[in-house]
């Protein structure tokens, strides 16, 4: 399966881990590389010295590629980039913020940069500011999501028809079916997160994980639009939400409720009740804890027994 993208970053499968926060460490990562496809580093929720030792313990665990999600707008945005570079790592993904600022930084010191999108317009900057790909993520994906509300089947062509470098596809991708529908549409690879948080080396706390097994068609809403908006499954803080909601708050106010530390409640610690439950919509098809790796071979198996039954059909 050799493409642009598998050549870019020295992979088997054009298969990415999202680098979901509280839940993509060093173990979920190298488990997805040393299985051909790219696992990253979910800087997002790490303070800069966790992330270091999660780098350190990648390197230990696996002589294949992987890298870093770092979103943009971090607080301790230059300590983490310097780390990245002092240990040497060849891949990051930047999301959440303005690509230009460090590009140029992080491929002037050998490091090859992908940055995530949600619109066709954060695309074209994004290839304006050199990045090497792009990912391009649709409405359906968990956690934090663009304001667009474009979904996956619409943005895919429409990125693609407005940029030359490589495409990745992202939101609502758990199979490879799905995976070569929108490589039909135009991706060359697939960033996958919500399917990896159902595994047996994820960082997320167990009850989120079966919360992720039992949650059903519409059981995700995406919501704190004022805010950053987020695809959440509805849960009491949900409901809090909704209720605060029908007073048309203030955005000081949606910040009052929302408080610090309510993904990691949720997500790392394993409150369903008050935390916040990030994950896709493609939930409510994930039945199943599973390794990673094994979810790779799956994915990849899926992909390639779905293109001879299209040519099949086609003959």
């Amino acid at each position: 399966m050799k493409n642009r993208i598998t050549s870019l970053y020295g992979i088997k499968y054009p298969i990415i881990q999202g680098g979901m926060i509280w839940v993509s460490g060093w173990r979920l990562a190298t488990a997805v590389s040393n299985a051909g496809g790219l696992g990253l580093i979910g800087a997002g929720s790490m303070y800069p010295h966790i992330l270091k030792e999660h780098i350190q313990k990648a390197k230990q665990a696996t002589d294949k590629p992987f890298g870093v999600n770092v979103p943009l707008l971090y607080a301790d945005i230059e300590e983490i980039m310097q780390i990245i570079v002092d240990e040497g790592v060849n891949i990051v993904f930047t999301s959440a913020g303005n690509p230009k600022k460090w590009t140029k930084f992080l491929q002037d010191n050998g490091i090859i940069v992908t940055h995530v999108v949600s619109s066709v317009k954060f695309a074209q900057k994004a290839q304006e500011a050199g990045v090497e790909a792009i990912v391009a993520e649709g409405f359906e994906a968990g956690g934090h999501n663009g304001r667009e509300e474009t979904t996956t089947l619409t943005l895919i062509p429409a990125v693609r028809k407005a940029i030359d470098i490589p495409l990745i596809a992202a939101g609502g991708i758990a199979t490879g079916k799905q995976m070569l529908a929108t490589m039909i549409l135009g991706a060359e690879g697939v960033q996958i997160g919500s399917r990896f948080v159902a595994t047996e080396e994820s960082s997320a706390h167990q009850n989120f994980k079966q919360a992720v097994l039992e949650a059903k068609d519409g059981d995700t809403m995406l919501t704190l639009k004022e805010l950053a908006p987020v695809r959440l499954i509805k849960n009491k803080f949900y409901e809090k939400l909704q209720e605060l909601y029908k007073t048309c708050p203030t955005e000081e106010q949606l910040k009052q409720l929302l408080g610090r530390g309510r993904a990691k409640l949720g997500m790392f610690e394993g409150d369903l009740v008050d935390g916040e439950l990030e994950i896709g919509q493609v939930s409510s098809i994930i039945d199943e804890v599973k390794p990673a790796g094994e979810i790779v071979r799956e994915i990849v198996q899926e992909f390639d027994t779905s293109i001879r039954n299209i040519g099949d059909k086609c003959l």
